[in-house]
């Protein structure tokens, strides 16, 4: 059981490690919770992004985003601090900071975004709620992201 304060934090540490570290699929479900029904929702317009606005639920709604995510993206230098633990609500606030590149354009922007999780009792993810800067998403997949 990870209710703790300590535990929480641990929990998404290794999280969004897994996701800096461009892991594969598999190995970031392992994360998200198997008895709870799952919920990954990037915020902004649909028309904005191809993953935007959509909520992708399950276990198997999570891959799809992740797919969907490395289909239009690329990022490195991801990292993540500023963690705020509510261990009441078993949820976990952070802010994130990466590069990131449209495929199809080539276009980069440098970004800071913030993750908001929740945990079941057994520490992992059952939501993971993203707002990050969609303005720039658009403008860098349709080639008009100007410096």
């Amino acid at each position: 059981m990870v209710s703790t304060r300590s535990g929480l934090l641990q929990a998404a540490q290794s999280f969004c490690d897994t996701f800096a570290q461009q892991k594969p699929p598999a190995d970031i479900l392992v994360h998200f919770s198997e008895t709870h029904q799952c919920v990954v929702l990037e915020h902004g317009l649909p028309k904005l992004g191809p993953f935007l606005g959509k909520p992708f639920l399950g276990r198997q709604g999570v891959a799809e985003y992740l797919d969907v995510v490395k289909e239009h993206l690329s990022y490195e230098d991801m990292k993540f601090s500023e963690f705020t633990v509510d261990a009441e609500a078993l949820k976990v606030c952070v802010k994130g900071t990466a590069r990131f590149t449209a495929n199809k354009t080539g276009q980069g922007w440098d970004e800071t975004f913030i993750y908001m999780l929740n945990f079941d009792s057994e520490g992992k993810v059952t939501d993971w709620k993203i707002w990050a800067d969609s303005g720039a998403l658009f403008l860098a997949i349709h080639g008009n992201l100007v410096d």
